[in-house]
């Protein structure tokens, strides 16, 4: 009597998961998709880098960077290519798995296979979340949109295409030249 079979949670279904993918739990469902390709990391990468200064006292200062942190917000499970936070509200790095701390800052690299998540839902989390900041960069058509939250909408601050040098929030304070992001 009411010995239903138990089905598998979302959460124990990631678990089994072999390595080599990428999975996150966005509104209850588990999407999976590939590691992404080569110019998609090298994006990533470069753009960590480049905003290195951020991170230390004696440049702009002020920020944490992780390259795809795993981030708890409440039910989901997103894995952004790189978040930061505000060292205010995140003094130090805590040595975790799982950042239950939304961070003030998202970049999403786009791909072919993540591109309509990044856009749609995780896009909603991070709002819901109040994450100040998105960027979406994009390296097949080599252009970076930025996005500031105000209230719980997402406005635009810019798209910014080709080997341009853009100050852009909120990372302002330093000029970042693109081609880095392009180059292979």
């Amino acid at each position: 009597m009411g010995d239903k079979p138990r089905t598998e949670s979302v959460y124990e279904a990631r678990e089994r998961l072999p390595e080599g993918v990428v999975s996150q739990i966005v509104d209850g469902e588990l999407y999976v998709s590939p590691q992404p390709r080569t110019v998609h990391n090298l994006a990533a990468g470069e753009l960590f880098r480049e905003l290195g200064p951020f991170g230390r006292k004696e440049g702009p200062g002020g920020w944490l960077h992780l390259l795809e942190p795993e981030l708890h917000l409440r039910r989901d499970v997103l894995v952004p290519d790189i978040a930061g936070w505000r060292r205010e509200r995140m003094p130090e790095m805590p040595d975790i798995v799982g950042v239950k701390l939304a961070p003030d800052w998202v970049c999403e690299v786009l791909s072919p296979s993540t591109e309509a998540l990044d856009r749609g839902r995780k896009m909603a989390v991070y709002a819901r979340e109040d994450v100040g900041h998105l960027w979406f960069v994009d390296p097949r058509s080599q252009s970076l949109e930025v996005f500031r939250l105000e209230g719980k909408s997402w406005k635009q601050l810019g798209v910014y295409a080709g080997n341009v040098v853009v100050q852009a929030e909120p990372f302002e304070a330093l000029p970042l030249s693109l081609a880095f992001l392009w180059k292979r």
